[in-house]
């Protein structure tokens, strides 16, 4: 027990210590861990050979991610991914396995040992590059939707490079004895014939999908009615480890099994108490992971054959950096996507690590050779969040104007520019349409612009913050100009030029938070809009009227808050510094409390009048 806490206490250290700082500088949570790893694990040495074993534990960290993953995508929307699935999935593994394995025999190895190179090398990380994609907020971008659809498909190509690997055993490999070395499979198909398997297969993902559609509904509302969170925690555990388990009983990958679970339950009316429960384990878990990851860097190895092992690292990674990039613009991705992708993906992944292994005991590749390249692995993650850094500091921080279409040329004019037709920007639009008013729409998002222009809405392809598209849409006529663009910065240099262009425009600007707000303010925007602001106050109505059953007082009480708070916005505004936290800033601090008083002593006064006037 001592040895097990003293694990548990290291791991956990280190992770604690580790992540955060990571985070302090800008960077994911991955770097973090796999930093720990290294740390306690080849320099410091407070870990060992341990890593291995506790590393096939954490890889199941893996499949609650793609399950929750699954929860998030409903069955229509995978329909309508299947051109990116055969297209950028199947075109990056078949031509990153004939690329490494060609390079591998032309340094002299076997052609098995090549192709299960080949296959080893097209797999990338899913945990690295959807939980940093998560942590960015890009997975809902056209980058991040393609590597998704990339990565699900390589988790899907595992099983068929499982049933191939075996196919490549060369007699040299083999012990002496003769013996395979192969570790006992909990396969329970192996011995069927082969239409026996596939039907038992077959069957297998039928049960999932079944059970997940007609099974799981009843069975959680039935642990629902205990009240005891526990149980349903438990039971949310049970389904995910049972449909693993099933899974790798007919030699198929947990990791897809879990997620085509979570597909069938996107729908379910648990799903949000689903995420909730999973997801704390699921983040432990991939912490873990990363961290056996960077633990297990064999630095005596990398130090012995150095070049080498840089060398094929650099190789593997330049390579996929190229056909990911490449296949990303045949599939018509926007620059910046194709980045993204191409930066994200380049690595090789967690299951490279289980077909080495696989490779090594059915006698493809032997020992050396394994070792080797579980150090490229483990090289190449390790070096994807300093990529994800570069598509920070180099591509996402360019204008949107990235996807290499040039910006439309503008031969309209309007009363009011819109700039940004997002979910925000196309309501402004609609009702200034709908009231008679000429609007001229901006947006950088092309897919967008065409699909508004098949509807008759005056929309145009370009980078609404720069100074000459804005001039083309009119900008010395206008009477009012709409900033509904999601990208804080820019909005604030946007209203800084058009206010220093046109002192007289009246300029309504989207914001995303009050501090937000304040720099709009500050800037010169007449009118600023909180993004959630109306919305939450109607809230807070219903909820004064549910409790008080006074429906015309909640309305009084929620006009008099939605005056008061602009009213002191613009006050608070006037003593903002960007450069002082609000909590240290004594002016700031100062004017809020005064008017939280004030809007109670104005609320009390309501209520007083009312129970007089009654």
């Amino acid at each position: 027990m001592g040895g097990f806490l003293f694990q548990a206490f290291v791991y956990l250290t280190a992770a604690v210590i580790a992540v955060p700082i990571a985070k302090r500088f800008g960077h994911g949570s991955v770097l973090g861990y796999l930093i720990a790893g290294i740390i306690i694990g080849p320099i410091i040495g407070l870990v060992g050979t341990e890593t291995q074993d506790l590393q096939h534990f954490a890889e199941f960290g893996v499949v609650m991610m793609l399950f929750l993953v699954g929860l998030e995508v409903e069955p229509r929307l995978l329909w309508e991914m299947r051109s990116k699935l055969l297209g950028l999935g199947g075109l990056q593994v078949g031509l990153t396995t004939a690329i490494i394995s060609a390079a591998a025999l032309f340094f002299g190895l076997a052609w098995q040992t090549s192709l299960a190179i080949g296959l080893i090398g097209s797999l990338s990380s899913t945990a690295i590059a959807l939980q940093t994609l998560n942590e960015k907020g890009l997975i809902k971008s056209e980058g991040g939707q393609g590597s998704f659809s990339i990565l699900l498909f390589q988790d899907i190509a595992v099983i068929p490079m499982l049933a191939l690997i075996p196919l490549l055993s060369i007699a040299e490999f083999m012990s002496p004895s003769g013996a395979d070395a192969v570790e006992t499979s909990h396969n329970l198909l192996t011995d069927l014939p082969n239409w026996a398997a596939a039907l038992a297969t077959l069957g297998a993902i039928a049960a999932v999908i079944f059970g997940g559609h007609f099974l799981a509904r009843p069975l959680f509302r039935f642990i629902a009615e205990s009240r005891l969170r526990e149980i349903f925690t438990a039971a949310a555990l049970f389904f995910v480890i049972a449909i693993a388990l099933l899974m790798e009983l007919v030699g198929l990958s947990p990791a897809l099994g879990t997620f085509l679970a979570g597909v069938v339950l996107a729908n379910n009316e648990y799903k949000h108490e689903l995420e909730s429960d999973i997801a704390p384990f699921k983040g432990l878990l991939l912490g873990l992971f990363f961290i056996t990851v960077g633990a297990s860097i064999n630095l005596d190895l990398l130090v012995d054959e150095f070049n080498m092992i840089i060398s094929i690292t650099a190789a593997i990674l330049i390579a996929k950096l190229v056909i990911l990039y490449s296949i990303a613009r045949i599939m018509k991705i926007p620059a910046a996507g194709c980045w993204l992708i191409a930066l994200g993906l380049s690595q090789v992944g967690e299951f490279g690590f289980v077909l080495i292994n696989f490779s090594m005991q059915n006698n493809a590749i032997n020992m050396v050779l394994a070792n080797i390249f579980s150090l490229v692995v483990a090289l190449s993650m390790l070096v994807t969040p300093f990529l994800f850094i570069l598509y920070d500091k180099l591509i996402a921080g360019r204008p949107a104007n990235t996807d290499g279409r040039a910006a439309d040329d503008i031969d309209d004019a309007g009363c009011v520019i819109v700039a940004g037709h997002g979910r925000f920007g196309q309501v402004v639009n609609r009702m200034l349409i709908s009231s008679g008013y000429k609007t001229v729409v901006l947006d950088h998002k092309s897919s967008l612009v065409d699909g508004m222009r098949q509807f008759g809405v005056s929309t145009y392809y370009g980078d609404a913050s720069r100074p000459d598209l804005l001039h083309s849409a009119g900008l010395k006529e206008a009477n009012a100009i709409v900033i509904a663009i999601d990208d804080q910065d820019r909005a604030i240099e946007m209203v800084h030029f058009v206010r220093r262009e046109r002192p007289d425009i009246h300029i309504v600007a989207r914001a995303v938070d009050r501090h937000h707000v304040y720099e709009l303010y500050q800037a010169g925007a007449n009118d600023i809009v909180r993004e959630t602001f109306d919305s939450a106050v109607r809230a807070g109505k219903y909820t004064l009227e549910a409790i008080s059953g006074n429906a015309k007082k909640a309305e009084e009480i929620s006009t008099l808050f939605v005056a008061h708070d602009r009213k002191v916005l613009v006050k608070l505004a006037q003593v903002y510094d960007p450069k002082i936290e609000v909590y240290k800033n004594d002016e700031y601090k100062k004017v809020a409390t005064e008017h939280n008083e004030l809007l109670r002593d104005a609320i009390n006064a309501m209520g007083s009048q009312a129970k007089e006037n009654e």
